[in-house]
């Protein structure tokens, strides 16, 4: 006890002077000894245990001298500081252990809840329990150009450092999101449980889900119960997977969103089954889409739209007129229970326009469509939703003379046109562009006349003539015999080139059957016209022998130009064969005796160049040479001829 430790030393005298008794009275107890013994009977005062003092031991007058006493009194001071020391030491290793308690709490790595206190230019401010608060970088909490949160909001936050360069610490929004997930994707790989991720992305062999903020892998073969074909189509939509391999070290996470559907199928198939049946309308939901159709979850199995039973239209692509995740009414068209395969309708919960279709476009009426598709044939337009008719593109225009439709129209253009035929079983409209267009052949007669002379373009060449276009939509042929007057030509390309422009003669006009017959031979005077006009029967002529026949020889006047010297005329001796007396190339001089205007032949006579005999009317008769010529020899001894036979044969 107090008292007791306050007891004088044995040997101590009972002569204490009051001096020495009122030191004692005065002075207190130590700070430190108050501290051990920890009760207030050793705090107290030194005047408190007076009577006992004084009655058991009081000192001597000898221990009470003046150097005892100031050394007590210097003994009692630094005892005092000692305590107000250990005091100070005590509080700053107190403040010390509670930082590193703190410190101890708030270890670099870990997740900490927080509150978000202020928004900056240098980023979103968290109270997370710690001294100081930390800093988030702004773009942790951005989307789209937005900050998602506002003071007050609670947030997860990573504590990336306890102390930046600015001395505040650095915390991390997407760090805790992502480690909160794998945290998740662990859990739910051990216990089995499907996660929820968005797709990203197509990659090789699958898809990239996030999984809030993890990248995890989607393989082909795990995206659905049925084959994929079109993955991109599920870009950007949420789904359910099962987490089928999990290794956090390498970040690799692989995902199943099959074993989820199975499940879920599996539990609506059986009741599905037993309510589908032909001819009713159900309702699903647009699972996939493909080039081909879309295929539409009706409650644990799958059916088919197919693209041409989703529109009485034309549609391209399915996307145009479904979304994945889309709910939708359809109708069943054919269901094989056996082999679970479903065939559905959406175009035929509407009317069909074909069963009214001839009420509304009559034939020879206008109507307007745009161009829907471009063919080699033709062009179809669609009238109406569902319903397009054909333009063939010999009916497109009655100018314009093109090898492809796309060059007269594009996909999208607006026309008109007129209904040609109609027929709704085969759900055929045939449809005319150029029968809203004056027909140029109908008024072909009132510009051109037979004998006009007119400017053409050459436009094709064939084997048996070229033709000429001499307006748009008007073309003339020139046959390969009406090219030239001289020339023998076998096919018109050897004087002629496409787009070559020429000078031809109108010769015929049948505008019912849109035919113009056309000469360029006829532009200039012909050999025989020049050689009638300039010779007469009677005339010296000079020309060169070309062929024999055996009545006769052929000889070339001018360049295309020839006439027949029969083989009598050849020489006034008889001659069997023209060979014996002349020579192919042989230039000689010749008598015309006749020339037939009709036939367009002259007959010439060597023999009579040596005798200046005169012509007779040759008009009126003919010899038995097979170029129709008779010699002046003949015509002048008619009369002397004894019998009527030789007439009979010389006519």
């Amino acid at each position: 006890m107090a008292i007791e430790e306050n007891k004088p030393a044995d040997g101590a005298t009972n002569n204490d002077n009051e001096q020495t008794q009122e030191r004692a009275n005065a002075t207190p107890a130590p700070a430190s000894d108050a501290r051990a013994n920890n009760s207030p009977t050793a705090a107290a005062p030194a005047s408190a245990v007076e009577p006992t003092a004084t009655k058991e031991n009081q000192p001597t007058a000898s221990d009470a001298s003046a150097p005892a006493a100031a050394t007590e009194t210097a003994a009692d001071e630094e005892e005092e500081a000692r305590g107000a020391s250990d005091s100070d030491f005590g509080a700053i290793l107190e403040r010390y252990e509670q930082e590193q308690a703190e410190k101890a709490n708030f270890q670099e790595g870990s997740v900490v809840p927080g509150k978000v206190i202020g928004i900056n230019d240098r980023g979103v401010v968290i109270d997370f329990g710690f001294k100081s608060e930390g800093l988030v970088p702004i773009e942790e909490f951005m989307e789209q150009g937005q900050v998602m949160v506002k003071p007050g909001d609670e947030v997860e936050v990573l504590i990336k450092s306890m102390e930046s360069q600015e001395g505040q610490p650095v915390l991390s929004r997407a760090d805790a999101v992502r480690m909160r997930a794998w945290d998740d994707l662990e859990k739910a790989y051990r216990e089995g449980t499907p996660v929820k991720g968005r797709i990203i992305e197509r990659v090789k062999g699958g898809l990239r889900v996030d999984v809030d903020g993890v990248a995890a892998f989607l393989p082909g073969s795990q995206v659905d119960s049925r084959p994929v074909r079109n993955l991109d189509s599920l870009k950007n939509q949420e789904i359910e997977a099962r987490v089928i391999k999990l290794n956090r070290k390498r970040s690799n996470v692989v995902l199943s969103r099959k074993a989820v559907l199975d499940e879920q199928n599996e539990s609506k198939k059986d009741s599905t089954l037993d309510q589908l049946e032909e001819g009713i309308i159900v309702e699903g939901q647009i699972k996939n889409l493909t080039d081909y159709g879309a295929f539409v979850d009706l409650g644990g199995i799958d059916g088919l739209l197919h693209v041409t039973d989703m529109s009485w239209g034309r549609l391209q692509n399915p996307g145009e007129l479904f979304r994945v995740g889309e709910n939708v009414q359809v109708k069943v068209l054919k269901f094989d229970r056996d082999r679970e395969r479903v065939s559905l309708g959406f175009k035929q919960l509407l009317p069909d326009p074909w069963e009214s279709v001839e009420e509304r476009f009559i034939i020879g009426t206008h109507v307007k469509g745009t161009i829907a598709s471009v063919a080699d044939y033709g062009v179809f337009v669609e009238l109406e939703p569902g319903v397009e008719g054909l333009v063939h593109v010999s009916e497109m225009s009655w100018s314009k003379r093109t090898r492809h439709p796309s060059k007269l129209v594009n996909v999208g253009d607006t026309v008109e046109a007129e209904v040609l035929g109609v027929d709704p079983r085969a759900r055929r409209i045939s449809l005319g562009m150029k029968q809203v267009q004056p027909n140029p052949w109908d008024t072909l007669r009132e510009r051109y006349q037979i004998g006009s002379r007119i400017h053409g373009r050459v436009r094709n060449l064939t084997d048996f003539g070229a033709f000429i276009e001499i307006e748009e939509g008007i073309d003339g042929l020139v046959h390969v015999s009406d090219i030239s007057w001289n020339k023998r030509i076998k096919h018109p390309g050897e004087v002629l080139k496409k787009g070559q422009e020429i000078e031809a003669i109108i010769t015929n006009i049948d505008a019912e059957n849109r035919r113009l017959s056309l000469s360029i031979k006829d532009t200039e005077q012909s050999e025989w016209d020049r050689f009638i006009n300039e010779h007469k029967p009677g005339d010296i002529v000079k020309g060169k022998i070309t062929r024999f026949a055996n009545f006769g020889a052929f000889v070339e006047l001018a360049e295309g130009l020839e006439g027949l010297c029969h083989v009598s005329e050849l020489s006034e001796e008889r001659v069997n064969r023209p060979e014996d007396v002349a020579q192919v190339g042989q230039e000689m001089d010749f008598r015309i005796l006749r020339i037939e205007q009709d036939t367009k032949k002259i007959g010439l006579s060597h023999r009579a160049v040596a005798h200046d005999e005169p012509v007779a009317d040759t008009k009126s008769y003919s010899s038995e040479a097979r170029g129709g010529m008779a010699s002046l020899a003949e015509l002048g001894g008619l009369l002397n001829r004894p019998t009527s036979t030789d007439e009979d044969k010389e006519s």
